[in-house]
C-alpha cells in the first residue's frame, strides 16, 4: 500500500469511527427531546380532573363529620383507620432493643452519645443521644429530621455528628446554614436541659442505598415496598413510634415528659407521631401543615415534591392532614408556618389551622394549641428554635 493509499485508508477509518461513536450521542439527543401528544390527561404532575377528585374528598371520619360524638371513641376509631391505611408495621425484634453504646464525647454542658439498637427485626440502626449534665431523669425530645431533597445525612441534620467521616460532618455543618440558621436544634435543646434523641428515617443517612444517594430512587423503592405490601412512609412513622418507646426506656429520661419536634418533613413526622403515640406529651412542628385541596393542585404555581415521603394509601378517603394531626388533641401542640414558604401556600395553612383550632376548642383545650404564621420562608432558624424551647419549657418542665 503506497503513501496515498494509506492516507485514504486512515481517513476512511476515521470517518467510520466518527459515525459509530457519534450515533449513540445523536440518539441520546433525540431521546432527550420530550415527546408530546396533542391529547393528554395529566398536567404539572396532577390529573386534569383533580378538582373533581377534591370535590369527592369529604373526609367522613374527621371530627365533626363523623357520626361518633364521644371524642375518645372517635380518636380510637380514627387512629385505627390511620394504622389500617399504613399497612403492615415492621416486625419487632425478638431479641428486644439489644442497645449498645458505641461512642461518646463531652460537650459544653452535656455529653453526646452514639447508640445502636434494634428498631425492628429487619434493621439495626444508629442513633445520636444528647444527655445534659446533672441528675436526671430529664425531659426528652425526639428530634425528627427533614427531607430537603438531601438524603446523604439524616440524624446529623439535628445533632452535630461525631465519630464519622469528615465529609459527613462538613455536609451537616453546611446544612445548618441552609435550614437552621447555623445552629443545631438538638445541641441547642441539650444545652438547655433536655435529653435529645435522633435517628435516620428509611433512605436517609446510614439507612440509604448501597449505590449512593439518588433522590429519584426513593420513589422507585417506595413503589417496590408497596408491591411487597409495605409502605415506606408508614415505616418512617412506625419507626418514630418505636424510637420513642426505646427513648422512654433510658434511665436518663423521664418517660412522662417526652416531646417531639421537627422541621419540614420532620414537622410532618412530629404531628404524625403526636397523633399516634400516647408516649408523646407535647409536639412541635415547623413548616409542614396544609390541606390537601391546596397542596395537591397547580393553582398556586407549585408542584408537590414530597411524593412517597408522606404517602399513606387510601387515607385521604377518610381524613385530611389537619384531621389526623387533631388526633393529638388535647395534648399541647405548636405549629409554625412561614408566610414566605413556597411549599405550603398560606390559604391552605390557614384552613388547616382553623380546622385544628375547632377541634381543640371542642375539647376546651384551646389554650394548649398554638398555630402561628411567621414572616419567614421554609426554615427553622434560631428564633424558631427559641420558640420551640419556650414551648417545651412550658409543657415538659
Amino acid at each position: 500500500m503506497n503513501k496515498s493509499s494509506r492516507m485514504c485508508y486512515k481517513l476512511l477509518v476515521s470517518f467510520v469511527s466518527l459515525l459509530i461513536f457519534s450515533t449513540p450521542s445523536m440518539n441520546a439527543q433525540k431521546k432527550d427531546k420530550i415527546q408530546k401528544r396533542s391529547e393528554y390527561e395529566f398536567y404539572k404532575n396532577f390529573p386534569k380532573y383533580v378538582d373533581k377528585i377534591h370535590a369527592e374528598l369529604t373526609y367522613p371520619l374527621a371530627w365533626g363529620n363523623s357520626d361518633i360524638r364521644n371524642f375518645e371513641q372517635w380518636k380510637a376509631t380514627a387512629r385505627a383507620k390511620v394504622f389500617e391505611c399504613m399497612f403492615v408495621p415492621p416486625t419487632p425484634s425478638p431479641e428486644g432493643w439489644n442497645a449498645k453504646l458505641i461512642a461518646e464525647e463531652e460537650r459544653d454542658g452535656y455529653k453526646a452519645q452514639k447508640w445502636t439498637f434494634n428498631l425492628s427485626d429487619y434493621y439495626t440502626v444508629t442513633a445520636y443521644l444528647l444527655v445534659p449534665e446533672g441528675k436526671g431523669p430529664f425531659p426528652a425530645v425526639n428530634l425528627l429530621h427533614d427531607h430537603g431533597g438531601h438524603l446523604f445525612i439524616g440524624k446529623e441534620k439535628m445533632i452535630r455528628p461525631f465519630d464519622v467521616d469528615s465529609v459527613v460532618i462538613k455536609d451537616a455543618d453546611d446544612w445548618q446554614y441552609k435550614v437552621y440558621g447555623g445552629q443545631y436544634v438538638g445541641d441547642f435543646l441539650a444545652r438547655n436541659g433536655y435529653v435529645v434523641f435522633s435517628v435516620d428515617a428509611p433512605m436517609w443517612g446510614d439507612r440509604g442505598r448501597e449505590e449512593g444517594v439518588d433522590r429519584n430512587s426513593y420513589d422507585i423503592i417506595a413503589g417496590n415496598m408497596m408491591m411487597l405490601g409495605r409502605d415506606l412512609s408508614a415505616f418512617m412513622t412506625y419507626d418514630d413510634i418505636a424510637g420513642t418507646e426505646f427513648l422512654a426506656t433510658l434511665p436518663c429520661v423521664d418517660k412522662d415528659r417526652i416531646g417531639c419536634a421537627g422541621c419540614s418533613m420532620g414537622a410532618y413526622r412530629a404531628w404524625m407521631l403526636s397523633a399516634l403515640s400516647d408516649r408523646i406529651k407535647a409536639g412541635a412542628s415547623v413548616c409542614w401543615m396544609v390541606t390537601t385541596d391546596v397542596q395537591m393542585t397547580w393553582k398556586y404555581g407549585r408542584k408537590e415534591w414530597g411524593g412517597f415521603a408522606n404517602c399513606i394509601p387510601g387515607l385521604r378517603l377518610y381524613l385530611d392532614y389537619p384531621h389526623i394531626a387533631s388526633l393529638a388533641c388535647p395534648k399541647p401542640m405548636l405549629f409554625i408556618n412561614g408566610e414566605k414558604d413556597k411549599l405550603f401556600p398560606v390559604p391552605g395553612v390557614k384552613k388547616a389551622f382553623g380546622i385544628m383550632r375547632d377541634v381543640w376548642k371542642s375539647q376546651n383545650a384551646s389554650d394548649d394549641l398554638f398555630t402561628e404564621l411567621w414572616d419567614m420562608p421554609h426554615e427553622c432558624g434560631p428564633k424558631a428554635q427559641d420558640r420551640l424551647l419556650e414551648f417545651f419549657d412550658q409543657y415538659l418542665k
